[in-house]
């Protein structure tokens, strides 16, 4: 615990005293660190990031770089990183533009695995695993227990809903929808995310459910306005088809198909 002698701290730094700096680390200006957290060695954390608490950040991360974006103007944007993160190697992580939330922003309970890349205005909510060598373009936004596969490329301004599956290598340029696994390059549908929505104890009831409101979808021959009709004429009224319905009815890229 504590901070390592040859640790470059910025003055205005504010670490909590339970809050651990590896060696070779450098931490910027206008940088909070949580306590419990663990910054490895040879981490750099640049200026206008907080990161919260018990998260664990590798040897060789880079944090609140600035945006890979040519507008970018120099404006005081920040990355914000919640809780009970663990941020693998050589991941990376930038500062926003000022464009949509003005910030680069990391929830809670999050695993970015090794080589990942979170670019800048990107949103991600709590629980997610962003697999090795994923690459998130500027303002993707990633909604909770969402899975990204390792190698996979996801284009600037999609949406990835809650529970999705996102396939290894795959190049999705499309929104995802919440419960919906795709995979390939470029992306397409496969069917529900099952297993992952059985692991997270969602009833058969519901999935069964779900998988006909997939099925409107997906299979039938109607348009998407159609098939959301048919859906709420024809089953139950239940939160995870409105989360369902309400994500495709709202995508403005267009959803996986």
């Amino acid at each position: 615990m504590g901070i390592h002698p040859t640790a470059i701290i910025s003055p205005d730094a504010k670490i909590d005293p339970s809050a651990s700096i590896g060696a070779y680390s450098v931490i910027g200006e206008s940088v909070t660190i949580g306590g419990g957290t663990t910054i490895g060695s040879h981490v750099v954390v640049e200026s206008h990031t907080d990161i919260g608490t018990n998260c664990r950040i590798s040897q060789f991360a880079s944090l609140g770089g600035l945006p890979q974006d040519l507008k970018y103007e120099g404006e005081e944007t920040r990355v914000i990183i919640g809780n009970n993160n663990v941020i693998r190697e050589f991941a990376t992580i930038n500062r926003a533009t000022k464009a949509d939330i003005g910030m680069t922003f990391i929830g809670n309970n999050n695993l970015i695995m090794a080589y990942c890349h979170i670019a800048h205005n990107c949103k991600l909510g709590n629980n997610i695993v962003v697999s090795n060598s994923a690459a998130l373009a500027g303002h993707v936004h990633v909604d909770d227990y969402a899975i990204i596969g390792g190698l996979s490329g996801i284009h600037q301004f999609t949406k990835i809903g809650a529970y999705s599956f996102i396939g290894g290598a795959s190049a999705v340029t499309r929104d995802v929808p919440p419960f919906v696994l795709v995979s390939g390059n470029t992306a397409k549908a496969y069917g529900l995310n099952v297993v992952g929505l059985q692991r997270r104890g969602f009833s058969e009831e519901t999935i069964g459910i779900l998988k006909s409101a997939y099925r409107l979808v997906y299979r039938s021959s109607l348009a998407v306005a159609d098939a959301i009709r048919e859906i709420n004429r024809e089953l139950p009224d239940i939160e995870e088809v409105r989360v369902f319905v309400d994500f495709v009815r709202n995508s403005e890229r267009g959803i996986c198909r």
